[in-house]
């Protein structure tokens, strides 16, 4: 049901590696190791994750839930500059070039969302804070990626979810109710795993399951 990705897509900008190995496959849940080490720049080297094969190319009008279960840890030396995430995106048709990304982050080590608007400090700004989905409370976030417009949910406290279950189709009708996002856009990927940029870190999903229904 799944592919694992490495997709080193921005490993010129740096030097490093990013490798993962599966040791374990039932049924729809996944066990998998992804170790990585990057220096040099501040963009993402690389986003290891694994991709859903079954179920996309739905319409989000038919989608009824996206059962997902995460559980993971992670080991790092020094300081990292990472997120782990899931990643969705969505098309205007099933073959049409993405038009929209949803990320909903478990975790952030130093890094941060795309966003339109940053404060005097730096930092991004959200477009609308304590949103209670999948039993937390979350941060979203708006901007471009220069192909897509990123809608990103960051926890409001900053705690990672170490073991995440929950409906992701909660964050997309969230999304279409409340921020402008067609029902009749076409779900065209959902993925999870590890933007990361800087610093050495061992990830490990222990068990780690999705399906869109």
């Amino acid at each position: 049901p799944y592919t694992i990705y490495v997709n080193q897509w921005g490993k010129d900008g740096g030097s490093g590696t990013s490798c993962a190995k599966v040791n374990s496959l039932s049924g729809t849940t996944i066990s998998y190791v992804n170790r990585w080490n990057w220096t040099g720049g501040t963009g993402v080297k690389s986003y290891t994750n694994v991709n859903l094969n079954q179920g996309v190319g739905k319409q989000l009008s038919a989608i009824s839930k996206i059962p997902a279960s995460w559980k993971w840890s992670q080991t790092q030396t020094g300081t990292i500059v990472a997120n782990v995430a899931f990643d969705l995106f969505t098309a205007a048709s099933a073959g049409a070039s993405n038009q929209y990304e949803i990320m909903v982050w478990v975790a952030n080590f130093n890094a941060g969302p795309i966003s339109a608007q940053y404060g005097s400090d730096g930092k991004p700004v959200p477009i609308v804070q304590n949103v209670n989905l999948a039993g937390k409370s979350w941060n979203l976030y708006k901007g471009s990626n220069g192909a897509q417009t990123v809608f990103s949910f960051l926890t409001s406290d900053g705690s990672q979810i170490n073991s995440f279950s929950g409906d992701l189709n909660d964050f997309i009708k969230y999304l279409t109710a409340n921020q402008g996002l067609s029902k009749s856009q076409y779900l065209t990927t959902v993925q999870s795993g590890t933007e990361a940029t800087s610093g050495d870190a061992v990830f490990t999903a222990s068990a780690y399951s999705v399906t869109v229904q």
